[in-house]
């Protein structure tokens, strides 16, 4: 079938790129050549007319996911379980045109099955299975737990024993109690009894992606229910080189919080280990720079010790009180009597995770979990 030629009402090449623009033309012209094998009398035409409305230039990254979402409903069959078999296909032709997995603007087929498919129980799971091994489906699974619970949950635990890797992970990552950027799980929150099992399956998978996502979870777990994480710290300490690495992701957390018990689990002890010359280089930093720091640190234990540094940053809020990060710099063995000169930059590039307040912000050193000396800089315009 020959292609018509759409005229776009703005000018796409002039434009600078921008995550957003992963919708693309290019991007809808592979998109509709698919559609155009697998869905019955498709009107290519009209679809991208639909696409490109008055308002899409003006869309995100968000919203132009949904926006495709919602024409793509348009041009689907009324029976559900028909659009997830036209799904599928388009899908595996995707696959034949050298279309290539994980991406990121194919985010709006996971969308599709949470926004149309939430009281499709069976069909929509089969689905999520099938599309995340072509694109995650880590954010639209979540809908599916809160409406199923533990039916949901229990799927995802035969998911945790697939063959596919991906399928594996979404078990893990979808399941995640506070999974950045995605709706909360307030039952897993306050429990997450039902998804260890999911982890324990996991702990020892031959995928990394799969095991950094189990660490991931661990360390969200943390966050509520700290000895619960520390009981997986020492019940799969030593099972292998990969799992200890697990264990040592999931509790980052509670080593930057300085958790005793963490503490202790890792040998850190701060006994002996000596701050010297701490010095905040530049007391003054206007945003877009680098606040500078130096400092010394010497083992005078009179035996090898493991030394873990880090810095914490007091953050100014905007109602003038502070919020502490915490920065790790290293983590190894000092023989006895090393010392070591340390200098180190912080920047202050505005990003959109984090909103710089003007004046006075403190920087401190920690050892070994343990907070030592602090010293204030100023942020300026």
């Amino acid at each position: 079938m020959a292609k018509e030629n759409i005229t776009l009402k703005f000018n796409w090449k002039t434009m600078s790129y921008l995550l957003k623009d992963l919708y693309s033309p290019a991007f809808y012209d592979r998109l509709t050549t698919a559609l155009t094998s697998t869905l019955p009398d498709f009107d290519r035409q009209k679809f991208l007319k639909e696409i490109f409305s008055d308002d899409f230039i003006s869309k995100e990254l968000k919203e132009r996911m949904k926006h495709t979402s919602k024409v793509l409903y348009g041009f689907l069959p009324a029976n559900y379980p028909e659009t997830i078999e036209i799904i599928k296909k388009t899908i595996k032709e995707l696959r034949k045109e050298g279309i290539g997995e994980d991406g990121l603007a194919y985010m709006f087929l996971p969308d599709y099955l949470e926004t149309y498919g939430i009281d499709y129980f069976d069909e929509s799971v089969d689905a999520l299975e099938f599309v995340t091994q072509f694109v995650s489906c880590e954010f639209a699974v979540r809908p599916f737990i809160l409406k199923y619970g533990d039916r949901m949950i229990a799927k995802m635990q035969e998911w945790s024993l697939h063959e596919s890797h991906k399928v594996r992970r979404l078990a893990s990552e979808g399941s995640r109690p506070r999974l950045p950027w995605a709706m909360g799980i307030p039952f897993l929150k306050k429990d997450p009894g039902s998804i260890l099992p999911i982890l324990e399956n996991l702990k020892q998978d031959s995928s990394e992606y799969v095991r950094r996502s189990v660490a991931n979870s661990l360390n969200d777990i943390a966050k509520d229910h700290p000895n619960l994480v520390l009981d997986f710290a020492k019940s799969w300490s030593g099972l292998s080189i990969e799992t200890d690495a697990i264990i040592k992701h999931g509790c980052r957390t509670l080593l930057k919080q300085g958790h005793p018990e963490i503490l202790k689990h890792y040998g850190l002890n701060d006994e002996g280990i000596l701050l010297k010359d701490f010095k905040v280089l530049t007391p003054k930093v206007s945003i877009g720079e680098s606040l500078a720091f130096s400092f010394s640190v010497k083992n005078e234990n009179p035996m090898a010790q493991k030394i873990r540094l880090e810095y914490a940053i007091y953050y100014k809020k905007q109602n003038g009180q502070n919020t502490k990060k915490v920065f790790k710099i290293s983590e190894r063995i000092y023989p006895a009597g090393a010392e070591v000169s340390i200098v180190r930059k912080q920047k202050f590039v505005i990003i959109t995770t984090r909103r710089f307040h003007l004046g006075d912000h403190q920087i401190a050193m920690i050892i070994n979990g343990a907070e030592k000396e602090s010293s204030s800089f100023d942020l300026l315009a």
